[in-house]
This record gives C-alpha cells, sequence and structure tokens, in this order.
C-alpha cells in the first residue's frame, strides 16, 4: 500500500524529541522541520532547550541559583525553541497541555509541546539537570499513553544497550531509563545519516517489499503489548526486549 493511501488514525502516535545539539545545525533542523511536517503518521514534538539552556547553565553558575531556579528556567529554554519550531512550518504549533495535543492532533498538526505548566509541579521527576528534555519526552509519553517515543541525536548509536547503558555514556539523561522501564515505552535514537530511518517511522515512503527492519528498544516485561504496539507503530517493526 502507498504512502499515500496510509489511514494514518490506525498508526499509533509518537513523541519525538529535537536535541539540543541537533539544533546548533541549523542547515539539520531546517530539513528535520520539513520533514517532521510531513509526518503520516501523528506525532508530537519535544524540543531541547539548545542554546537557551546552555546560557541557563552559565547563569547559574554566574549567580549561584539553585536547582529547582535551574530546572525551572531550562523548562522556559526550552519553551523558546519550541516557539522557534513553531515559525519554521504552518503545520507547527506549539501547545502546553494534554488536551491541546490532543486537539492539534484531531485536526491534522504537529503540536510542538512547551512543558513548563506540565512539567514544572510534576513530582514524578527530579527539579535538577539529572532530568533533560530526554526524560521529559518519555515522561509527556507515558502522560498521554503513548507507546514509543523518538530522540533525534547529533550522533548515531547501534541497537542494543538499554536506556541504563546509554545513560552511563551520557547518552541520554539518567532519568530517561526509569521513565521508559515504568511506563514500558519503546525507545530509538536518530542521528545524522538516519533520515531514510526517520522516513519510514513517518510513513513518508510506501513500506518496502518484506517489510521494514527498523528496531525499537523496549524494556523488559509488558513484552505482549509491545508486540502489539510495535506492529502499530510502523506497520511491523523489529523488537529488542531487553530482560
Amino acid at each position: 500500500m502507498g504512502a499515500e493511501q496510509i489511514d494514518r488514525r490506525k498508526l499509533a502516535p509518537l513523541v519525538i524529541k529535537i536535541g539540543g545539539s541537533v539544533q546548533s545545525n541549523s542547515a539539520r533542523l531546517s530539513g528535520l522541520a520539513a520533514t517532521l511536517a510531513r509526518a503520516r503518521r501523528p506525532v508530537v514534538i519535544v524540543p531541547g532547550g539548545g542554546v537557551f539552556a546552555d546560557q541557563v547553565r552559565e547563569a547559574q553558575l554566574a549567580h549561584d541559583a539553585s536547582d529547582r531556579a535551574a530546572h525551572l528556567m531550562a523548562l522556559l529554554a526550552m519553551h523558546q525553541m519550541g516557539l522557534l519550531l513553531e515559525d519554521m512550518q504552518a503545520r507547527f504549533v506549539a501547545v502546553d497541555t494534554l488536551a491541546a495535543i490532543r486537539q492539534a492532533l484531531d485536526s491534522n498538526l504537529v503540536p510542538i509541546w512547551l512543558p513548563l505548566k506540565l512539567a514544572a509541579a510534576d513530582a514524578t521527576l527530579p527539579a535538577d539537570w539529572s532530568v533533560t528534555s530526554d526524560a521529559l519526552a518519555a515522561r509527556l509519553a507515558e502522560r498521554l499513553r503513548f507507546e514509543a517515543v523518538l530522540l533525534i541525536k547529533s550522533r548515531c548509536v547501534p541497537q542494543g544497550p538499554t536506556a541504563a547503558e546509554l545513560a552511563v555514556e551520557g547518552i541520554v539523561d539518567p532519568v530517561f531509563g526509569n521513565v521508559v522501564d515504568r511506563a514500558g515505552l519503546a525507545f530509538r535514537i536518530v542521528g545524522p545519516g538516519e533520515e531514510r530511518i526517520l522516513a519510514d517511522i513517518l510513513c513518508l515512503a510506501a513500506p518496502q517489499t518484506g517489510g521494514s527492519t527498523l528496531n525499537l528498544r523496549r524494556p523488559g516485561g509488558r513484552f505482549e503489548r509491545s508486540r502489539r504496539g510495535v506492529r502499530r507503530l510502523a506497520g511491523g517493526l523489529g523488537v529488542h526486549s531487553r530482560h
């Protein structure tokens, strides 16, 4: 079945985080925005803080600000990047509540999540630098009852390591794995040069003969749910189940 025949109502929605380091590359960011704006799958974008978060780190050091204050400022850094992204594509719309996200998806728009309203009072997450947009994206997927989260980063990561192992290497934040495990989320990291993988996940091209060979990592447990969710996620993606 060609991409133009895909019924997006039958595709599982997905949270996609765009890393701050990606946002420093204007050409790549522009290309990603154009690709995400064409998504046939329902997607919610979570922006990293990028250069705005770097300024928060500098301000915290300069003024000896508390981690709590820096956390809130970092959430606002994500707001700034989200508003920048919203301005890049007509289909993008910045929103800050679960209801507004669902309304945007129902209207075939691509919501960009502004996290302060939901994340500032979220007692399930530490209010410090152990939480980045990685964990916030996973937490949003959990809140929305989505089954997977995709992280777009500035480096490619081989399939296999768990979220905890990736945290040790500094690829994801240390809280990301906790949320992924708790919510039973599948996850995937897409790096530079993996645009075809992203296009397949977004259902921008007709599926190849033999089905997709894409893989999503999923923590141990809830495997029956994971198999159903992944089949819906991209019409037959493979899963790494880590027990």
